[in-house]
């Protein structure tokens, strides 16, 4: 094997290697962008998850909130309930009393 023949195989093993090579890095990149969107989708629908959930953990606390709301509403009710019975009283006194 002469030397020209020798430097015909070795650019053409070489031109080979550099064909290889730039396919896997277009797979790479292609792959990098299919990960990259996925990855984008996956964050907005958090985002959105988020969002949607965000009031959740304010409930417990309306909850109370409601509860105390609750008890003063009663007690006013309670309140209430003693002076329309002795405006009640209190008219049948006055009835009586003509």
């Amino acid at each position: 094997m002469d030397n020209t023949t020798l430097w015909t195989y070795s650019l053409i093993a070489g031109a080979v290697v550099i064909v290889i090579v730039a396919l896997l890095l277009i797979l790479i990149i292609q792959a990098a962008r299919r990960i990259d969107y996925h990855a984008n989708e996956i964050w907005e629908a958090g985002k959105k998850i988020a969002g949607n959930t965000v009031s959740i953990w304010m409930l417990q606390t309306t909850n109370v909130v409601a509860g105390d709301i609750l008890k003063t509403a009663q007690s006013i009710a309670g309140v209430a309930s003693d002076i329309n019975q002795k405006l009640d009283t209190l008219g049948q006194a006055l009835a009586k009393g003509r």
